[in-house]
């Protein structure tokens, strides 16, 4: 089962008690005190394990808490130390405080190990209190008090392109065409009910990360459809393609503005994020209508048309629209870094989106390390 959210109580553990403890042996009379500490509690960790990819093993847990430290004991013996409890969570996940909504830990390189609450300090024992006025002390500390938290676990992908649209505009297919991803592929509106993430190979070498969330509609960011909820999906992914449906009864026009409303009503920085456009399911068109459609979505996004898509080859002839990479930097990201009308069903120029978006990755991974 896909989870990917999950609230809890995580508690440390507790500190054992010092010991009252008072040596006793034949022929000592007066051997003093000799109560030991307490054993610190344990404390609580966080794992980010790739092997994971939801948050389903925590489901139906309400409390998580480590073991107590134990008590000290006579003749200075200390108590043991309690179990440390280590919640693994796969990459990509956040620890919010469910009081102040702040973002308390951000888990998203593979085996980090992060310590998220610590142990209360054991109690000193009755020997750690004699001195020469009080050589007889009858008292010790209790051990400190855990922390406890009470926390939402959010996981979100992290994936290099993120497939935004309307529901059934072909988003299933085209991630199961291009990488190892198998989603759930039909003729209906909502066929994908959560996230997909796939791994898209360029070459013998070099890959990407894609991930598929459920349709958008008008609205999806004020929490009508599925898209409020998977929208989190897509904040972590460097690249967006938005993909508009060439047969669907609404203008793409349309499409594509709704889209682009939804992504800056739900995060600002969202929608300032690099993004290209592909015109799906061509298929279904003459190649005049695929020429006039796409002719017409460039004229009313003020772009001009290109049918070499510069660097990444000849497109047979179909209408497109790319910028030039070498000037990336240079380039509004108010813009699509591409237009590209494609078919993921007959596989009509998806080798060459294939190249278009690792692209546009590495330009980005190069800005971002750049940046530091």
């Amino acid at each position: 089962m896909f989870v990917d959210s999950v609230e809890l109580t995580i508690s440390s553990g507790k500190g054992g008690a010092g010991c009252i403890s008072f040596w006793t042996e034949q022929f000592v009379a007066k051997g003093g005190p000799d109560g030991g500490e307490g054993g610190r509690g344990g404390s609580i960790f966080c794992k980010v394990d790739n092997n994971t990819d939801t948050l389903s093993a925590l489901r139906g847990r309400r409390v998580i808490k480590a073991e107590n430290g134990r008590p000290g004991e006579g003749r200075k013996c200390y108590g043991r130390k309690g179990k440390d409890t280590t919640i693994i969570v796969p990459p990509g996940t956040q620890v919010v405080d469910m009081e102040t909504q702040e973002v308390l830990m951000d888990l998203v390189t593979e085996g980090d190990i992060r310590k998220f609450l610590d142990g209360g300090k054991g109690g000193l024992g009755n020997t750690h209190f004699k001195n020469s006025t009080n050589q007889r002390p009858t008292y010790a500390q209790p051990g400190l008090p855990g922390e406890s938290r009470i926390v939402r676990l959010e996981m979100k992908l992290i994936a290099d392109v993120g497939l935004v649209g309307f529901p059934n505009v072909g988003k299933s297919t085209l991630i199961s065409t291009l990488s190892n991803a198998r989603p759930k592929v039909a003729n209906y509106e909502f066929t994908t009910l959560i996230p997909n993430i796939g791994i898209v190979g360029v070459g013998d070498f070099d890959s990407f990360a894609m991930a598929d969330i459920p349709g958008i509609i008008e609205g999806a960011s004020d929490g009508r459809g599925l898209g409020l909820e998977f929208l989190k999906h897509i904040e972590r992914t460097k690249t967006l393609l938005l993909l508009i449906d060439a047969t669907n009864y609404r203008e793409m026009k349309y499409q594509y503005e709704i889209l682009k409303d939804e992504l800056k009503n739900y995060s600002d920085e969202l929608s300032r994020r690099p993004h290209a456009v592909a015109i799906t399911k061509i298929d279904a068109l003459s190649s005049d209508e695929v020429n006039e459609k796409t002719q017409q979505f460039l004229a009313d996004l003020s772009l001009k048309p290109n049918n070499t898509l510069n660097k990444f080859g000849d497109l047979k002839g179909a209408t497109s629209y790319g910028q030039v990479k070498e000037e990336w930097e240079d380039v509004s990201v108010d813009e699509p870094a591409f237009v590209m009308p494609i078919s993921s069903v007959a596989q009509m120029h998806t080798e060459v989106l294939r190249y278009a978006l690792a692209d546009l990755v590495s330009q980005q991974r190069k800005m971002d390390k750049a940046d530091g």
